[in-house]
């Protein structure tokens, strides 16, 4: 049974548990992508939220909580996690193509949920807006649509352009990007700006994390994302107004420890919401971090009960 079958069975059948890829291409690069799927009912598709530690592993403990009602699916983003990473130009366009040609090839003849985390969120909302896709319902947890640079230092498109062309040029590129990898500045950004409580960022995790940073070719995306050539969105004004538009329930979630400025984006997009937003402890971070805490809400959200 290939995957698309698998994601188009009814509640009544069950679907096969088990990884597959997906084989995809974009200006003539080949990608290949890891999907999973586990569990039976109605569709859930959980993206995780890109950055430069990215992997669908984040949504892993909330995905399993839930298979036992849904059929949750969990891909990587082209790359990061365990996706391919080739010498590309990686841009918002790119990601919103992904997307909406996964959606096309696996869920077209489904009514299919999405959780998105992060940039994902905004990739989902421009996929609605625009009419490429039709969610049952969608949870955005931690929603950006602006990078980490552009965020902190404002708008200066040259310097980052050349940020970019730095970091992929080899050697010095490679050596400086290592340098940002370093687990001790990962475990300080991360400490700073993803997760709230410094005790869960342990050794083990994050080995992990830096792991998933240091696979061949992982530079490319992550300065990408870092330095905003991944923004899904121009302005906070298109941001929101493809939240308004959408004619499907959304529900956000919201760290109460989210940095300052992220924090001020994302309740510009909550005002723009019918429903109020689902605060839990945490920060960009925590559907990874506090994950236990949204199973009960996103299930009975997911399910219609509320």
């Amino acid at each position: 049974m290939t995957l698309k079958e698998d994601l188009v069975s009814t509640p009544e059948r069950p679907v096969i548990t088990g990884q597959t890829v997906f084989a995809w291409s974009h200006d003539g690069r080949p990608f290949v992508v890891p999907i999973e799927q586990f569990g039976t009912g109605a569709v859930v598709l959980f993206l995780p939220a890109p950055s430069t530690v990215s992997t669908r592993e984040e949504w892993r403990t909330v995905a399993m909580a839930l298979a036992d009602q849904f059929t949750v699916v969990l891909i990587d983003w082209p790359g990061f996690g365990g996706a391919s990473r080739p010498a590309v130009a990686y841009t918002a366009h790119l990601y919103q193509a992904f997307l909406q040609d996964f959606v096309r090839q696996h869920l077209s003849r489904t009514s299919a949920a999405v959780v998105a985390a992060g940039h994902a969120a905004g990739y989902v909302l421009r996929l609605a807006a625009a009419g490429d896709a039709t969610w049952s319902r969608a949870v955005l947890a931690a929603p950006t649509w602006r990078g980490p640079l552009p965020t902190v230092m404002g708008e200066h498109a040259r310097l980052y352009r050349t940020l970019r062309a730095v970091v992929r040029t080899p050697g010095i590129g490679h050596a400086l990007y290592r340098l940002n990898t370093s687990r001790r500045f990962l475990g300080f950004m991360l400490g700073r700006h993803v997760f709230s409580d410094p005790v869960k960022l342990t050794p083990e995790l994050l080995a992990k994390k830096q792991s998933s940073a240091r696979q061949r070719g992982a530079r490319f995306a992550a300065a990408a994302f870092v330095s905003g050539a991944l923004d899904p969105f121009a302005d906070r004004e298109s941001w929101v107004e493809a939240l308004r538009v959408v004619r499907f329930p959304v529900q956000l979630v919201i760290g109460d420890r989210t940095p300052p400025k992220s924090r001020v984006e994302m309740a510009a997009l909550a005002e723009a919401c019918p429903r109020p937003p689902l605060v839990v402890r945490g920060a960009l971070g925590l559907h990874e971090e506090c994950a236990h805490a949204l199973v009960g809400p996103l299930r009975a959200f997911l399910a219609g009960v509320n």
